[in-house]
């Protein structure tokens, strides 16, 4: 019986080209370059730090200091980096922060005790996120505008409900949360809080339908409603999250200052989307990190206490980062143009 040679199999399809190399491969490594960078900026930071006040920037109740700063700001960050994700903006987190503190803290809100100071300021952020949510996703209007005129309102407001006094906390509870007695393990409460907001907004943006979502509307919004996504309903939650983060970060900045002040969340805005840039989200939309933001949070914070320990001017720390923030997006664009392998 005469038997025919088979053929010899083809295999090459088992290679894979340089075009064929999965992209979320060069996604994770530039991803992870871009953590290491940011990492690797800290760790200078903090060698400068030390090496021009040892005693005082190493000292633990400084760097507790550091982590307690970069909470508060560090709670709005991750809320606008899920609005800067979905290719949005929200130029009003710092005025949501001053609202929410100071309703939070008039005479009558504390009469209801420590729960009552929680809920309000919550709730008056998600409010607030409430109002952005529909003007942009539902009347259409630009995410700048609507942010802006929320500014606006909200600092107003909040000047009204003060009429420029400060309004001091008188409940102990909450006061107590400000001490090293409630520190656990030597670690401040805000930074619990700051953490755990971290990870959930890590997990929602990284491991959930929404966060895909999110990061779908930001990359197209044309195709993501095509692809049956929702898109009004998406950038409406999303800016009802953000407000949610502005509300925590204001009980959190109550706890930190023991007072409620229309002046409270000045510049937030500005720090959270800075911090949010040079942590690796696209300005134009369709990549976020959470972790990226979070460095840049702590690297703010960190240039600014050693900026005040060094009894160095506020203008030369604004250059400083105005300076970051440019560089930041010019390597942005750099990456945008580099093709995938």
């Amino acid at each position: 019986m005469t038997q025919h040679a088979s053929p010899p199999r083809d295999n090459t399809d088992k290679v894979p080209t340089a075009g064929q190399v999965p992209v979320w491969r060069g996604l994770f490594a530039r991803a992870d370059v871009r953590t290491l960078s940011l990492l690797g900026v800290l760790a200078a930071l903090v060698l400068i730090g030390g090496i021009t006040k040892p005693d005082e920037f190493l000292d633990t109740r400084n760097l507790q200091l550091v982590l307690t700063q970069a909470s508060v700001i560090g709670v709005v960050t991750v809320g606008m980096t899920f609005v800067i994700t979905s290719g949005g903006i929200d130029l009003s987190v710092g005025a949501i922060v001053a609202l929410a503190s100071v309703w939070a803290t008039t005479v009558a809100t504390q009469d209801y005790g420590f729960a009552g100071v929680l809920f309000t300021a919550v709730i008056v952020g998600v409010g607030c996120g409430l109002v952005n949510g529909l003007l942009i996703a539902y009347g259409n209007m630009v995410p700048f505008i609507a942010t802006l005129a929320m500014l606006a309102s909200a600092r107003g407001l909040a000047l009204q409900i003060t009429d420029g006094r400060t309004q001091i906390v008188t409940i102990d509870g909450i006061l107590r949360l400000g001490e090293r007695d409630s520190y656990v393990l030597g670690v401040p409460p805000l930074v619990l809080v700051f953490a755990v907001v971290t990870i959930i907004g890590w997990l929602i943006l990284n491991r959930t339908t929404f966060g895909r979502r999110t990061v779908a509307v930001g990359g197209n919004a044309e195709a993501a409603r095509l692809a049956g996504i929702d898109v009004r309903r998406q950038r409406l939650y999303l800016y009802l999250l953000s407000g949610l983060c502005c509300g925590i970060a204001a009980f959190l900045l109550i706890v930190l200052s023991g007072s409620g002040q229309n002046t409270n969340g000045n510049l937030y805005e500005l720090d959270a989307i800075a911090a949010a840039i040079i942590g690796g989200t696209l300005l134009s939309g369709g990549r976020g990190t959470i972790t990226g933001s979070v460095l840049g949070v702590l690297i703010f914070t960190t240039i600014t206490n050693i900026f005040a320990l060094n009894n160095l001017q506020s203008d030369v720390q604004q250059i400083a980062k105005g300076a970051i923030i440019v560089a930041a997006v010019l390597v942005q664009r750099r990456s945008a143009s580099t093709p995938e392998v």
